[in-house]
């Protein structure tokens, strides 16, 4: 059975994105020893990506390749929308649908988006990891990591590493 991993970066203020969703912060954070915070290890540890629309229309609308090739991308919408080549629109009975990712057979899944959707499936009790990556800016409003009304919910410490850089990242587990 599959689990549903998030790994996220957020500031020591709990935010994900500024207001408008920009991710300069994180972008522009200083990494002279361009570590990848364990990102690669963790890409490679899982075959599938969930991600929200917001996420999804920001990747395909940057001047990049296509980061998840060799994983097959789960889109959670609203809106009805054609599946296309390993990316598929999820736009009814999301936690089903997600349960059932999860019994079949191959890697892990990413939660590769945070709030509203990481809420939903904290809610279900569906979040067996979360790896977040701190970085020690403080932008003082934003999208917050966890939206208001979250369920309470505990978890275990699996591993903590800090960065010469001051990022630290912590890992939990149910």
């Amino acid at each position: 059975m599959k689990k549903i991993k998030l790994y996220i970066a957020a500031s020591i203020d709990g935010y994900i994105a500024r207001s408008d969703g920009d991710l300069d912060w994180l972008v522009e954070f200083p990494n002279s020893e361009r570590t990848d915070y364990g990102y690669r290890a963790f890409f490679e540890s899982v075959d599938m990506v969930i991600i929200d629309e917001g996420i999804y229309l920001n990747i395909v609308s940057m001047d990049i390749i296509w980061p998840y090739k060799n994983q097959t991308v789960y889109v959670i919408t609203p809106y009805p929308a054609d599946d296309n080549d390993k990316v598929y629109f999820i736009s009814e009975n999301v936690v089903e649908t997600i349960s059932r990712l999860c019994e079949e057979d191959g890697k892990n899944i990413w939660l590769a988006s945070g709030n509203k959707l990481l809420s939903m499936l904290l809610e279900c009790d569906m979040v067996d990891e979360m790896t977040i990556n701190r970085y020690p800016v403080i932008l003082g409003s934003g999208t917050p990591l966890f939206p208001d009304h979250t369920k309470e919910s505990e978890w275990k410490l699996k591993d903590s590493l800090t960065y010469e850089n001051g990022v630290s990242q912590i890992t939990y587990t149910r």
